[in-house]
């Protein structure tokens, strides 16, 4: 099920973004087929819990025996999509670079994943999440006035930047080839797209109304209003009251005479009230106060969490045994839903194989150049 039901994709495997990318067009319906090396690479656990990988099968393939390539070949003449995530000319070196797959294939979608784009004086350079939103500038905007930058994990440069910058082109991509019936290069860099993120600010930075200087500004911890704050118990709050309706509902609820918001001279004063007051009770106590209220506080929970809301949705759900988020977006008429489980390396190679065509597998599977887990 999904919209993109019928669509095939071949993933070459990566980490990081690359994986997700691949995880979010398999959930929208896409068939992917994960092309692992023999062992697998990076993980930040068992191959069980590695949910990027959720969705899919996984076959293994040597792709430094000529026989493997030519696998990967006869699944590109079949294919829709291929995912690649290696730095720039490694898949030419293998002979699955652009120009080869698009002469199997010209209506092949050729996606690239990288941090730095396929050109630039960095294009061949490591660097992780962390580096291209320092580059980027949306490193600079994260963190407390006369502080650091603050380090948002990986999930603004790696799948923000990245995973769905690059899932955005390769949809673009399939619905122009429908009409030209030629496939195209889809360059995504997490540096691109990290920037592409900061534009409505970069208006505003022209304009006057945001300041370079972090901590300052009206949605980066500046203004008192829209901060987060310490409850009683050691836990925290998010105020975001921005709109006037809302704020005067804020004050209403927590009982205050506030000092006035619109003179930023009296900021400091306002926090230091504020600060005050949500110290008074704990975090349970404050959601309850404020729970479908337009006051704009919500309780920070941990990873996972278990809000009514959130369960009202089926925003998280358990599947084969792991807590992990339910598929995003969601689609009324061709509903998108969590299918296999994440995928040892290898675990599907003679099945996936079988089931897309490729006939010399026992060959495969005893030179060595395809490994079944």
């Amino acid at each position: 099920m999904g919209p993109l039901e019928g669509v095939q994709v071949v993933e070459l495997a990566g980490i990081g973004p690359a994986p997700f990318a691949c995880m979010m067009l398999a959930e929208l319906g896409a068939e992917v087929l994960r092309i692992d090396r023999p062992g697998g690479g990076v993980s930040m656990g068992p191959p069980e819990l590695d949910l990027v990988n959720r969705g899919r099968r996984s076959a293994a393939l040597d792709l430094k025996q000529p026989a493997a390539v030519d696998v990967v070949r006869r699944l590109v003449a079949q294919a829709d999509v291929l995912v690649e995530g290696f730095r720039p000319g490694v898949a030419e070196r293998l002979g699955l670079g652009p120009a080869d797959c698009h002469a199997i294939s010209p209506r092949l979608v050729y996606g690239r994943m990288t941090g730095w784009g396929q050109d630039g004086p960095l294009a061949q350079a490591a660097g992780h999440d962390i580096d291209y939103l320092a580059l980027s500038g949306a490193l600079h905007l994260i963190g407390r006035a006369g502080g650091p930058p603050q380090v948002p994990a990986n999930l603004l440069g790696d799948f923000a930047g990245g995973s769905l910058y690059l899932v955005i082109g390769v949809l673009a991509a399939l619905n122009e080839a429908q009409r030209s019936g030629q496939g195209q290069v889809v360059d995504a860099a997490i540096v691109d797209g990290s920037a592409h993120l900061t534009t409505m600010l970069l208006g505003a930075l022209a304009a006057g109304s945001w300041q370079q200087e972090r901590g300052t500004n009206l949605l980066d911890t500046g203004a008192p209003f829209y901060d987060v704050y310490e409850t009683g118990d050691g836990k925290h709050v998010a105020v975001g009251a921005l709109e006037p309706q809302f704020y005067a509902e804020l004050i209403d609820k927590l009982g205050l005479d506030a000092p006035d918001r619109n003179d930023p001279s009296r900021w400091p004063e306002l926090r230091k009230v504020l600060t005050e007051t949500f110290r008074q009770r704990t975090q349970a106590e404050w959601t309850k106060l404020f729970d479908g209220s337009d006051a704009c506080v919500a309780p920070v929970l941990p990873l996972a969490g278990d809000h009514p809301h959130l369960v009202a949705r089926g925003t998280f759900v358990d599947h084969h045994g792991v807590r992990q988020a339910a598929p995003a977006p969601r689609f009324d008429r061709t509903p998108t839903s969590l299918d296999r489980p994440p995928a040892r390396p290898g675990e599907h190679t003679r099945e996936a194989l079988a089931d897309w065509g490729i006939t010399d597998i026992d060959g495969l599977l005893e030179s060595g150049a395809a490994v079944q887990d």
